[in-house]
Order: structure tokens, then C-alpha cells, then sequence
């Protein structure tokens, strides 16, 4: 019997898994920014508080930092700007984010086609004005997160242009 014969068959996952894969690792991208969005929706409600607002303010100020770039006073100033009241607006914003990123990213873990169009939507949506952005006061993390997103899009789009059988 020739060796070949005897070699146990390599299994290549399908398509279909390979995707699954994929469509969980969005998943976690997704649940990762919304969970940061509702973190910074907890903290804009917080400073909606005069209290808080002028209290963060002063430890800001008092903070003993090797201030190079001026960033903290930039800080300081853009929040002393923007004063308590619109630190609703802000939350509420960023809780309506949250609530796009979860329903994309549940509907990516239980892998339904919609989820798959949804997110390419959204997102897609969302790509000019981060190239603005990158464009505008370039930084790694914004470059890094353009760069995830146009990939999330262009994955998502091939899959969900896919003939899909029942998951």
C-alpha cells in the first residue's frame, strides 16, 4: 500500500468557518468600542455636574506633568469651553454609538447576514470623516482605526455578497 494511501486526510475548514472566525473577531472589535463609548458616556453625564466639571478642572490644573505639547492645558481649556450642560449631548451621543456597535457586534457573534450588511453600512458611513480626521491632525491610533474599519468593510462586504446556505 503506497504511503498516500495511508496518510490520514487533512481537513481544510470551510469557507463557512473561516468567515465564523472572522465575524467573531469583529465581534470583539465592536465590543471593545462600545464598551469604551459607555465609559465615555458615564463620564460626560458625570461632568455634567458643575461639581465634577470644576473639580476634574483643578486636578487637571495641579497635576505635576511634564507638560511638553501643551496637551493638558488644551485639555483644560477645551472642557472650561464646552461648560456643564452640553456634557449631556456628548453622553447621549455616545450611548446612541454604543447601542449601533452592539447591535452590530451581537448580530456578528450569532453571525446573521443582516449584522454583516449593517456593520458594512455603518461603518462604511463612518470611514470619511475618520479620513478627514487622519487627514486633518494626523495620529497613530486615529491611522490604526481607519485602517481597521476600511478592512472591516471590505471583509464584510466580500462575505456578505456571498451566496449564504442556513447557518
Amino acid at each position: 500500500m503506497p504511503d498516500d494511501a495511508r496518510a490520514t486526510p487533512t481537513t481544510v475548514p470551510s469557507p463557512e468557518a473561516q468567515h465564523s472566525v472572522g465575524l467573531r473577531v469583529i465581534a470583539v472589535y465592536k465590543a471593545v468600542e462600545t464598551l469604551g463609548l459607555l465609559l465615555a458616556a458615564a463620564a460626560a453625564f458625570q461632568l455634567e455636574r458643575e461639581r465634577n466639571l470644576q473639580h476634574l478642572l483643578r486636578w487637571l490644573e495641579h497635576l505635576s506633568l511634564t507638560d511638553t505639547s501643551g496637551l493638558r492645558w488644551q485639555l483644560v481649556d477645551m472642557l472650561q469651553k464646552l461648560g456643564p450642560g452640553r456634557f449631556v449631548a456628548i453622553g447621549l451621543v455616545a450611548l446612541g454609538y454604543a447601542a449601533i456597535f452592539a447591535t452590530e457586534g451581537i448580530g456578528l457573534w450569532l453571525r446573521k447576514h443582516w449584522a454583516e450588511w449593517f456593520t458594512v453600512i455603518a461603518t462604511g458611513s463612518l470611514v470619511p470623516f475618520e479620513l478627514y480626521e487622519v487627514y486633518e491632525r494626523f495620529g497613530w491610533l486615529k491611522f490604526a482605526v481607519l485602517v481597521a474599519n476600511v478592512v472591516i468593510v471590505v471583509y464584510l462586504a466580500r462575505i456578505a455578497m456571498q451566496p449564504h446556505r442556513r447557518r
